[in-house]
């Protein structure tokens, strides 16, 4: 599979459990936690399969996006911390929902950077079949992400 429809069917399956969140009702915390949970490991693995693998190709193809790269990274940072927070968090915490809502505008924000500015000039310097095979290296590595969001490494910065 192509790099770019694996990270953009990521950000589907993600956009899909947020929809979710939002429909749930304001005392449903069994089904908030459970949708919670699921963010959290989808969004560690993506962050930590983009971080390891796909941001230092796009870089090293298209040396021109650099700073998104970089802006990327920080964008990880304060989302993979946020994620850390909600992990321990209970649901009926009067601020879980608030936290949920900030980190779907992050999130929101970073998707539509990459999939509209960024991911198009990646995929013209890469060309198909540098994609694919990164589509399979970063496939691959999604079985030994970590699970724990502050385990990317743009957690530490």
């Amino acid at each position: 599979m192509d790099g770019i429809v694996l990270l953009k069917n990521d950000h589907k399956t993600v956009e899909k459990l947020f929809k979710q969140f939002e429909k749930a009702g304001e005392n449903a915390f069994a089904e908030k936690r459970k949708l919670a949970d699921q963010v959290i490991e989808e969004l560690t693995t993506h962050t930590w399969i983009e971080e390891k693998i796909f941001y230092p190709a796009a870089r090293e193809a298209a040396p021109d996006t650099k700073d998104h790269v970089l802006e990327s990274v920080e964008e990880h940072h304060v989302v993979l911390w946020m994620l850390s927070e909600l992990k321990g968090m209970d649901p009926s915490d009067e601020r879980f929902d608030a936290k949920m809502s900030v980190l779907m505008e992050n999130v929101r924000h970073h998707v539509e950077e990459e999939e509209k500015e960024w991911f198009p000039e990646v995929r013209k310097a890469m060309g198909r079949n540098r994609l694919t095979q990164l589509g399979e290296e970063m496939e691959a590595a999604k079985a030994t992400a970590p699970t724990d969001p502050l385990a990317v490494p743009s957690a530490e910065q």
